[in-house]
């Protein structure tokens, strides 16, 4: 994923029994067909180049069993580690918190839910049977990427659409090629740890 042109749209496959989705970018590109392997005990995503599944890009793997609070390693296609994203256990209950920890295992980015109302709502209006249906389309969550100093990097944010099988990611400033593809990828992994949640 190098010179991503943003904003980057997350699209859900509803059709299929597989937790999958495909990203494209601003041109309408696919960048990347995201795929999660069903009923592991340990989570295990694959990022393919497109659709067809005929290239390995990235794999994203938990660094422990089903865990409340584990960290989840990216590595490319050579097996090379390029950072990991580290969910913040007890503090996610109510709103998302996450770090985003780069190759040499520091702190590099911290990802906040923007209000944790708009989850809390779209999670209890979605259990109410034909008001589920147009959650979708009223409760839309964010996400902000930071850096260390509290400045917006990039956003995530659930897009109006049926089943919120839609999200948009935005970048908010310019950021080095390699910390796009650690953001990419965290987001990625985020985003399908939140929309197991609700």
């Amino acid at each position: 994923m190098n010179d991503l042109k943003f904003p980057i749209d997350f699209k859900f496959n509803v059709t299929t029994l597989a937790n999958d989705f495909t990203a494209t970018d601003a041109s309408g590109k696919t960048i990347a067909y995201v795929r999660q392997k069903m009923f592991k005990l340990k989570e295990a995503i694959t990022i393919y180049g497109n659709e067809d599944k005929s290239v390995v890009n990235y794999k994203i793997a938990a660094d422990s069993w089903i865990d409340f609070s584990a960290a989840y390693n990216f590595t490319d296609a050579r097996g090379k580690e390029i950072g990991k994203i580290a969910r913040k256990g007890f503090a996610s209950i109510w709103k998302a918190k996450y770090e985003v920890i780069d190759q040499n295992k520091k702190l590099q980015y911290h990802i906040r839910e923007d209000n944790a109302w708009v989850k809390f709502f779209d999670s209890l209006l979605g259990q109410i049977p034909i008001l589920s249906m147009f959650t979708g389309y009223f409760f839309n969550p964010s996400y902000t990427v930071s850096d260390l100093k509290g400045q917006g990097i990039a956003r995530l944010k659930k897009e109006p659409s049926f089943f919120g099988r839609k999200f948009q990611l935005e970048k908010l400033k310019p950021m080095d090629n390699d910390d796009d593809e650690r953001i990419v990828l965290s987001f990625m992994m985020m985003i399908l740890l939140e929309r197991r949640k609700g």
